[in-house]
């Protein structure tokens, strides 16, 4: 059972990795995960003919390379966060540079640059209203940021990270 290397990914400016290409055993390994982030090497070896070291050492890569994270996915309402908020961001200058500052804010747990009626959308997690006022004020008071539409959620009704890959 040998283990074929996956290609060396490229280093992007924001730490992201582009370039990446994925073997069939890889993005089996990726699905696996993602159905049950909690399998063992063991069972994820014996899944997909490896070794459970070549499946460790598959695994470390595609976390180092950005390719996948294995976390605990919860619904924060349930949690004791009282806000949970979607808010569109129009800006003016450098998108990138106001996405960075965003995602350098602790609450916010998700950032991407859009095309359409907004140029960022962010989402943020908070445990009051005051606390949702205030991130809201920080978030307009960006350089460039000319205004912010809020989306506050009432109640998850679906949240899952299983499409597979491609």
């Amino acid at each position: 059972m040998a283990d074929e290397h996956p290609p060396p990914v490229r280093p992007q400016p924001n730490g992201r990795r582009s370039g990446v290409t994925l073997d069939e055993t890889s993005k089996k390994i990726i699905e696996l995960l993602q159905a049950d982030g909690r399998r063992s090497y063991a069972a994820l070896g014996k899944a997909v003919g490896l070794s459970e070291a070549a499946v460790r050492q598959r695994v470390q890569r595609l976390l180092e390379s950005g390719v996948m994270q294995i976390v605990a996915v919860t619904d924060p309402l349930s949690l004791g966060f009282l806000r949970q908020a979607m808010i569109g961001v129009k800006c003016e200058g450098d998108l990138d540079k106001v996405a960075d500052e965003l995602a350098g804010m602790d609450e916010i747990d998700y950032v991407v640059i859009t095309a359409g009626s907004f140029d960022l959308l962010a989402e943020l997690v908070c445990e009051s209203d005051d606390h949702l006022l205030e991130l809201l004020g920080r978030i307009r008071a960006l350089p460039t940021v000319t205004s912010t539409e809020s989306f506050v959620y009432l109640k998850l009704r679906k949240q899952i990270y299983s499409w597979g890959t491609r």
